[in-house]
């Protein structure tokens, strides 16, 4: 008995350390608006390609806002879809509060979404800049709490966690197991905020909102533009140049879906888990790094339910079964919590070992991909000094 106990610690502890790692500090909603008198001009900057079914409400969202003094710029950064003519449109009738630029060609040795928010810095008339994507949807209160968190934490960088929207089986069953490998390495917010080490930071790309004298001051995305992570990329810049940075939870004040389709969550993840991976572990393990979490993937949630399997054909002994019945009970009781977290039934956690397996699958892939990324119609080829673009 003694000896089952000890072999089933490690998805014991991973249980008992779901609270902790899941808790939610700093919140946004902690830190108080300015008042409108005080309140600088927020330039907020979309880059949207290819984002028909997403522009109009984020853009809503934006326009419904109850921050006083904001403009919105839209980046139609060369989609062939409707996303141009329906951010247009909405400038039209947004009475001068929406603008829309027309993306100019990718020059060399930039990525495509860096091009995009670069050129919408340079349209901004605002003394703070907030780059927010396609996909998210904010609450009204949300701009004027991340404007009253810069101002009282005397930060350059905010930038917020948001709930994530898991509606298809696809998301449920990979988007956590991402999420929660990711949260693992950043175990949390305040860790995050009081780090004075660049590799031991990351932003959310989805809401980044930076003093614009800063941003000036360390080039803001023209030094990522070569990255394929550029959110991470631009916090860890922005905290090598000893500029402060605040991550906070915003799961009340903000929302957003990344990817609708097991197809779109395998290219998405795909093309930044390796290359950006290499940014967050020290350069000797950047290489096989992607190989270890997938074997970790596989090991830790995969190989339990199949050995309790093969206990069922007596294809394993009884202790081997009792192992495996205990670890996957408690892997189940742990994947509960997460999905509970992320306001998802609970009983979406018989998911995780499927989950698992296309997480290990992505990681890999990532790995065989090299310095090779497709996006949105879009090829590149990462080489040392930037990335060539191939279509």
């Amino acid at each position: 008995m003694g000896t089952l106990l000890l072999s089933i610690v490690p998805w014991a502890l991973f249980v008992l350390w779901m609270p902790v790692l899941l808790r939610q500090r700093p919140r946004i909603s902690a830190y108080a608006p300015p008042t409108e008198d005080a309140a600088p001009l927020v330039s907020i900057i979309v880059p949207a390609r290819n984002e028909a079914h997403n522009i109009a409400e984020c853009v809503g969202t934006l326009l419904d806002s109850a921050y006083p003094r904001r403009e919105v710029i839209v980046v139609d950064d060369g989609s062939v879809d409707a996303t141009g003519d329906i951010a247009r449109a909405l400038a039209e009738r947004s009475e001068g509060a929406v603008h829309v630029i027309d993306g100019a060609p990718l020059p060399a040795g930039w990525f495509g979404k860096p091009w995009a928010c670069w050129q919408g810095y340079r349209a901004a008339r605002g003394e703070v800049l907030l780059f927010v994507d396609a996909d998210t949807r904010q609450q009204p209160e949300l701009i004027g709490h991340a404007v009253g968190a810069l101002e009282a934490e005397g930060a350059d960088l905010v930038t917020v966690l948001p709930r994530q929207r898991l509606r298809t089986f696809w998301e449920r069953a990979v988007m956590p197991q991402l999420l929660l490998t990711i949260m693992m390495r950043y175990p949390s917010a305040g860790w995050v905020n009081r780090s004075r080490r660049p590799r031991d930071v990351i932003a959310n790309g989805q809401f980044i909102m930076v003093r614009r004298s800063a941003y000036e001051e360390v080039s803001g995305h023209e030094a990522v533009r070569h990255e394929v992570a550029e959110d991470l990329r631009l916090a860890q810049h922005f905290v090598a140049n000893g500029k402060k940075l605040l991550l906070a939870h915003a799961r009340e004040l903000m929302e957003t879906r990344m990817y609708r389709s097991l197809a779109e969550i395998i290219e998405g993840w795909t093309k930044n888990l390796a290359l950006g991976g290499r940014h967050v572990v020290d350069p000797w393990l950047a290489p096989v790094a992607p190989w270890l979490v997938a074997a970790a993937l596989l090991l830790f949630w995969c190989a339990p339910p199949l050995v309790l399997v093969s206990a069922l054909f007596g294809a394993v002994g009884s202790r081997a079964a009792a192992w495996a019945g205990g670890a996957t009970a408690l892997s189940l009781l742990g994947w509960a919590i997460v999905y509970v977290r992320f306001r998802v039934r609970p009983t979406s956690a018989v998911l995780y070992p499927l989950g698992a397996a296309v997480a290990a699958w992505i990681f890999i892939r990532s790995a065989l991909r090299g310095g090779r990324v497709r996006w949105k119609g879009r090829e590149y080829r990462v080489e040392q000094e930037g990335p060539a673009l191939r279509r």
